[in-house]
């Protein structure tokens, strides 16, 4: 498998610096927050495009994928302002040389699951269509009103396309209730890649060093070897959001060294 870390953990940062921690500790990839509070995002023009790709290029590291913010099951009742959304990210990733571009459900309270699953599905079925052509793969990620593997994979079955896949955020899933085993039963048949993290418990998800927390990061890992799943792991680590959390930057070479042990073990 292949190690990654988000971008979420060191906002703002400049490229430069964030390959240089790639390439210190060894990740061979990197997911960026495609956010305005970020250097690389969908208002970026295409030389700024070029330029970030070459830098890529010239470390050795993968753009891993682009996180965006689209809320695919969000009730709307226009559809257009979302796919919209969706095609911008998609055109970055393809721009960036990047597979993936991450989306969340955002179903909200407003409407029933199967509403929600019908909603994100016709929206994605659309996006699939142009992701094919630049060739991406959009991913809905385990999260809000889809948390689970058993919601998110709903709708990668509904839309039927392989150009659609899931994200496992292996936190949510978790406090989805569902054991790493049961969620990657439901999502393989669409699974594009994994976000590991760690967290205190369930009424406290401050961001903590891997393996410092209560997620079941040896079980995830155990079950993606044993199942022969050679994809990416991603370091989500959200200090945006959180102000007390420890900076990732001291974090990233124990972390590089915990999941290089994990499957080692499950190997």
């Amino acid at each position: 498998m292949k190690l990654a870390f988000s971008t979420l953990g060191v906002p703002g940062l400049p490229l430069d610096d964030v390959l240089r921690l790639a390439t210190t500790h060894g990740y061979h990839g990197v997911e960026l927050r495609a956010h305005p509070e970020e250097p690389v995002h969908p208002g970026i023009g295409p030389k700024e495009r070029a330029d970030a790709a070459a830098r890529f290029g010239a470390a050795g590291v993968e753009v891993l994928g682009v996180a965006g913010y689209a809320r695919v099951a969000a009730p709307a009742d226009d559809d257009g302002p979302v796919i919209d959304q969706v095609r911008e990210l998609v055109d970055l990733a393809a721009d960036l040389g990047s597979s993936y571009v991450r989306v969340f459900p955002g179903g909200g309270d407003e409407q029933s699951a199967e509403e929600a699953d019908a909603t994100a599905a016709r929206r994605l079925g659309v996006a699939a269509e142009y992701a094919a052509d630049r060739g991406v793969r959009v991913l809905l990620e385990t999260h809000d009103s889809h948390r689970t593997g058993a919601a998110a994979s709903r709708v990668a079955g509904l839309v039927g396309h392989r150009n659609v896949g899931v994200l496992w955020d292996v936190m949510h899933t978790w406090l989805g209730g569902e054991q790493p085993s049961a969620s990657y039963a439901a999502l393989s048949p669409y699974l594009g890649y994994v976000q590991v993290k760690d967290i205190a418990g369930p009424d406290d998800t401050t961001p903590l060093a891997l393996g410092a927390g209560v997620l079941p990061l040896a079980e995830c890992v155990e079950v993606l070897s044993r199942e022969g799943w050679d994809g990416w792991l991603c370091w989500e680590y959200e200090a945006r959001w959180y102000e007390s959390a420890a900076p990732l930057s001291g974090l990233l070479g124990a972390g590089r060294e915990l999941l290089g042990r994990l499957l080692n073990e499950s190997a």
